[in-house]
Order: C-alpha cells, then sequence, then structure tokens
C-alpha cells in the first residue's frame, strides 16, 4: 500500500538523528562529520555495541561516509536489531516491508515492527496502526488497535500519528474511542501489545 510505504520511507529518514551517549561518533555523525565518524564507529560495531551498528547501518543505508549500500546497512541493522535495538528493529521491518536489499516479506516485517513498537518505538507504532487500520501486510482491520497505536505513537509526538489518530475518530463510535484509550493507558512499554479488540474489529 502506496501511503503506508511512502510513511515508513519518510521515517527512516528521520532516524539518523541524535544517538546521545555514543561518544564521538555520534557527535560527529550528527556534525555531518562522516569521516571522523566512519573512523570512530567502525571498530564499535565491529565489537558488537548495538548502537554503533545501527549506525553504521544507517551510513550506509544513507550513503553518508561511505558509499550507498543497502546490503551492508541491512546487515548491520540486523545484527543490532537481534540484541533488541528498537531503531535497527524499526529498520529492518521496514526493509522487509519494502524488499530493500532482501526479498520482500510483510509476515516478517510485522514482527519487527511489533518487536520495536513493543518497545515504545513510535514509527513502529504508526507503521502498525496503518497495518490495522488499512488491513494491510496480513493484519486485521481494527480500528480500536490502529487508534491505540496512534495514541502511544502521538504521545511521543508522532505527527502524523496525530493526523491520523484524529482521522481514525472519525469513523469510530465512542464505545470504540473509550476502549482504545483504555488499552492505551494500561500498555506499558516492554509488555506485548494487544493482537485484537472488543470493538474495533472489521470497522472503518
Amino acid at each position: 500500500m502506496r501511503k503506508l510505504t511512502v510513511a515508513i520511507l519518510l521515517a527512516l529518514g528521520l532516524n539518523g538523528s541524535a544517538m546521545a551517549g555514543l561518544t564521538e561518533g555520534a557527535n560527529a555523525y550528527n556534525a555531518r562529520n562522516y569521516a571522523l565518524a566512519l573512523k570512530e564507529i567502525t571498530p564499535l560495531a565491529k565489537a558488537g555495541n548495538a548502537d554503533a551498528e545501527h549506525l553504521l547501518g544507517l551510513m550506509y543505508y544513507m550513503g553518508r561516509g561511505v558509499p550507498r549500500d543497502y546490503k551492508q546497512a541491512f546487515a548491520w541493522h540486523y545484527k543490532a536489531a537481534v540484541q533488541g535495538k528498537a531503531d535497527a528493529e524499526y529498520v529492518i521491518g521496514a526493509m522487509y516491508y519494502t524488499g530493500n536489499a532482501v526479498p520482500q516479506d510483510q509476515k516478517l516485517a510485522v514482527q519487527w515492527f511489533r518487536k520495536a513498537a513493543e518497545q515504545g518505538h513510535p514509527d513502529a507504532q504508526h507503521a502498525l496502526a496503518l497495518m490495522y487500520r488499512y488491513h494491510v501486510a496480513g493484519m486485521p482491520q481494527d480500528v480500536v488497535i490502529a487508534y491505540m497505536l496512534c495514541n502511544l505513537a502521538a504521545a511521543n509526538g508522532h505527527r502524523n500519528a496525530i493526523e491520523q489518530r484524529a482521522s481514525l475518530a472519525k469513523q469510530m463510535s465512542q464505545e470504540q474511542i473509550d476502549e482504545a484509550q483504555a488499552l492505551s493507558r494500561n500498555w506499558k512499554p516492554g509488555t506485548p501489545l494487544p493482537a485484537s479488540s472488543h470493538t474495533g474489529g472489521g470497522g472503518s
């Protein structure tokens, strides 16, 4: 679905922002001194530091300091993702969803988006919300879960999620909105997200 793909790719472009705490490499990256960032980050990534793996993956994805290489981007992000780095989990999900450097696999995309979303990653929450709203990638249509996920992403300042939530609300009953709000309140990062709601199935 074009709308979801565009949203995912736009979010990917924003994921290279501050990575506080990763010493000089992240500072150099954020200052656009990519040669220095590469020098600082590469040894850390090779040593298994998930933040460095993610940042090196971004450099390959964006072609910053290195030639653009999506296969390398996937490889480094995957190393970080299996260590539980939410930003990397999101990128792996996006690459599976779009079929970028790997065979397109929507089921795997959903799995990785869910992993990131369950850590509170707003872009992943928004991506899943769109999947639930529009019944894509094998996801059941459920406006309550879509609204809940938009609510969570919006709480982290995701502007598109705020707009999506407002659009969803126009289609929903008060009972559905109440259930979505309750699900949002009761969910905590690091716990599973609900797969379905009582009142939201089949709506739109």
